[in-house]
């Protein structure tokens, strides 16, 4: 069972802090260190110092870790062209000697497209299934060959395809609930499928359509890895998952039903639930990114029992 821990820096944190943050991660054992791609913050969080570039930010902790898989969770496709994401992609892999993921969806937060002068535009997920064949089809051409695509939105003639990322295959990483485009996008790109915050019954029924998406496009149910995205709070007694909680504005019991919440043994049964319906993966959302004790609580306590 893979734990990573998954950051959402756009609440009100700078580089310094997610390298404590990573550097704690790689310290106690974890498989990874991902964080979303937002450049506006949500709720009531002020955001201060502002808002941290999703890639320059993994570029420095390709180069400050040794052994972390690192990537975004997700990459709006609506933030930049193709052919960009790629060069920078594969240049942040080849910095980290090969250990990049990279999850990308279609974006969705206007309001920090028109904070930032970003194009927010209506059609996305026909961009995102465009970058998609882009970026994997860059990667993917043969040294000394080029490669050319006319699509609607987006057109490249006779690219060199150049920078190549280190790893023969760099893992692609696609999620989310939708019932229909999603499984056959999952199926024809991606490494790895992500189910963001949801139940066990939820995670279960979207798993499933991805697995038989998959068999239609004529590859295997288990050539994908499976994975959840969950908020965490687990603490020794009741009183630290309260103090965790409110650290973060949640009441416990939202938590628990929403999340990977509790004591240690109530997160270990939860997880259970969810490696039953084909988990392997979980991207733990630590909101609070300056309670390290938190971190070291899982890794002692939690995946010691996985």
């Amino acid at each position: 069972m893979d734990l990573r821990i998954f950051t959402e820096p756009q609440q009100g944190a700078g580089y310094d802090t997610l390298l404590a943050v990573a550097k704690a991660a790689e310290d106690l054992g974890f498989d990874g260190f991902f964080r979303s791609d937002h450049y506006l913050s949500m709720g009531d969080s002020d955001g201060l110092p502002g808002p941290t570039d999703a890639w320059v930010t993994l570029a420095g902790l390709a180069r400050e870790t040794s052994r972390l898989r690192l990537g975004t969770l997700m990459t709006a496709a609506t933030f930049r062209l193709p052919g960009v994401l790629a060069i920078q992609v594969a240049q942040v892999d080849a910095m980290s000697g090969g250990r990049i993921e990279c999850g990308i969806g279609a974006g969705w937060y206007e309001a920090e497209h028109t904070a930032y002068g970003i194009p927010f535009p209506a059609e996305k997920f026909a961009r995102l299934e465009e970058q998609l064949a882009i970026v994997t089809g860059l990667w993917g051409t043969p040294v000394g060959e080029t490669f050319s695509y006319e699509g609607r939105h987006y057109q490249l003639t006779d690219s060199p395809a150049l920078p190549k990322p280190a790893q023969d295959r760099l893992p692609v990483i696609i999620g989310g609930g939708g019932p229909r485009r999603t499984p056959r996008l999952a199926a024809r790109y991606a490494d790895e499928f992500n189910m963001p915050f949801a139940s066990v019954e939820d995670t279960a029924a979207q798993f499933e359509r991805v697995r038989k998406a998959a068999e239609d496009a004529g590859r295997g149910a288990g050539d994908l890895v499976y994975s959840n995205a969950l908020v965490l709070c687990v603490g020794r007694d009741e009183a630290e998952v309260a103090r965790r909680a409110a650290a973060i504005g949640r009441e416990p019991e939202e938590l628990r039903r929403n999340g990977l919440a509790g004591t240690p043994g109530e997160v270990v049964e939860k997880i259970g639930r969810y490696a039953e319906v084909g988990s392997t993966r979980f991207y733990l959302q630590v909101l609070d990114l300056h309670d390290l004790d938190h971190l070291d609580l899982v890794a002692s306590q939690v995946a010691p029992q996985l």
